[in-house]
């Protein structure tokens, strides 16, 4: 069992260090001793007047998140081992989340597939009451990563509302190459649809690589629950726009259907999972926060997503739109010499992008690392290639017991994900065989 608590007090997150009861200590403030990185503080006061369940929310996503980095696995691939937190954290409201406490540690455990146990503290008010920001209400909300299917979510988003309206659009980025893709599709989509407004808001929040005594803390690779900071933020949004945040994820992806009887779930995560976005969405209401949620493309695949764009702004304009976006689940390929934001082409981010491509027969101009000739790159493709694993997959294809085991929540039938699985696998032959 791992201890690990986040404070938003220096004197509360010392008297931690000191006690010596915790593994590890978070600390979340705007001055400079704090254990994260990026410009937005414990009270979003950046966004105005935000529930105080939302801020609640994104302060244990980014617990969580902050944690799953921090404590590692025993084994990494496919057989990760299953870990036991136990994660305080200082909220507004200790009794409120206290009393949903077990609904929140099997959504957080679904997600990540670790035990979590929570505890809540009160958290210090914030010094002066933060004031509604003019102009903060939007038609919808869009989380916008950088990947192609939130972009196609962005644009079809706009297109749908049409012009005199507005839309506001949330990121979130750890890998400072992501930053431009996301401002450039704004700029795109603004193009596009000219007579409407794109709000948008770009987060850069994530554990620093020190701790309070300035030791580096330990880094976890295999993180499940980065989307989930990034679902919170987006809801932080959503309630000040006042609208449903959108969620776009081809559905495919979001079913995360084993590659293999020892892979279950370990190449993708459960952050788009039907019954993630569900059960989540139910637990901020009950809370009486902002949890209107959707993923609009939750029955269709990404080939359909691209076809979907293509038929609404040509095919030309598609391909140059979505070949600017980023679906590699690597961004590290810049420490072997690749330029940044490099695709390396061989990941399950990235066959399932260069298969929507072929699929839609939408022409891809990404520049891949696997099909780079120099040789400089093949060492780090083939660290990061899952083409076997896949081919495999796609020869085995999606049966019934596989759905049987994919938790999917009471209103998605069984026979609808084996059919979108096996459109999927379709898909998917098109660039592994």
């Amino acid at each position: 069992m791992s201890r690990l608590i986040l404070s938003l007090s220096e004197s509360s997150a010392q008297t931690a260090l000191e006690d010596g009861m915790y593994d590890e200590v978070f600390l979340w403030t705007n001055n400079d001793r704090t254990t994260f990185t990026g410009s937005n503080g414990p009270f979003l006061a950046e966004l105005g007047a935000v529930n105080p369940i939302n801020v609640d929310l994104v302060r244990i996503a980014l617990a969580v998140l902050a944690s799953d980095r921090s404590i590692l696995r025993e084994r990494g691939g496919s057989s990760w081992n299953a870990r036991d937190f136990d994660l305080t954290i200082e909220v507004a409201d200790p009794a409120r989340w206290g009393a949903n406490v077990d609904d929140l540690s099997a959504i957080i455990g679904f997600l990540t597939g670790d035990r979590w146990a929570f505890t809540f503290a009160q958290a210090p008010a914030m010094a002066a009451p933060q004031l509604p920001l003019e102009g903060s209400r939007h038609e919808r909300t869009i989380l916008l990563s950088g990947g192609a299917d939130s972009a196609v979510g962005a644009l079809i988003s706009a297109l749908d509302l049409g012009p005199d309206s507005s839309q506001a659009l949330a990121s979130h980025f750890s890998s400072t190459a992501i930053s431009p893709v996301q401002r450039e599709l704004v700029s795109v989509i603004e193009r596009l649809v000219p007579d409407q407004a794109q709000v948008h808001h770009q987060f850069h929040l994530s554990r620093a690589a020190k701790r309070l005594d300035g030791t580096a803390f330990r880094n976890e690779s295999s993180t499940r629950s980065r989307s989930f900071l990034f679902l919170a933020l987006g809801l932080a949004v959503a309630e000040q726009a006042q609208s449903t945040l959108w969620i776009p994820e081809n559905g495919f992806a979001s079913l995360n259907p084993p590659l293999g009887p020892d892979r279950r779930g370990s190449l993708s995560t459960h952050t788009t999972h039907p019954r993630f976005l569900r059960d989540l969405s139910s637990l901020v209401r009950s809370l009486d926060g902002h949890g209107a949620l959707e993923n609009p493309f939750e029955s269709i695949t990404k080939g359909e997503m691209f076809r979907r764009l293509a038929a609404s702004i040509g095919v030309d304009e598609a391909s140059t739109y979505l070949s600017a976006t980023n679906s590699c689940s690597h961004t590290d390929g810049r420490y072997s010499g690749a330029p940044a934001g490099s695709s390396c082409g061989v990941c399950f981010g990235c066959l399932v992008r260069r298969s929507a491509f072929v699929a839609s027969g939408v022409p891809d101009m990404t520049t891949y690392l696997v099909n780079d000739r120099t040789g400089q790159f093949d060492d780090f493709v083939a660290g990061k290639s899952i083409v076997e694993p896949m081919r495999d997959f796609v020869y085995r294809g999606v049966r019934p017991r596989d759905v049987m085991v994919m938790s999917l929540p009471d209103d998605y039938a069984a026979q609808d994900a084996l059919a979108l699985c096996a459109l999927g696998v379709d898909e998917l032959r098109g660039v592994v065989g």
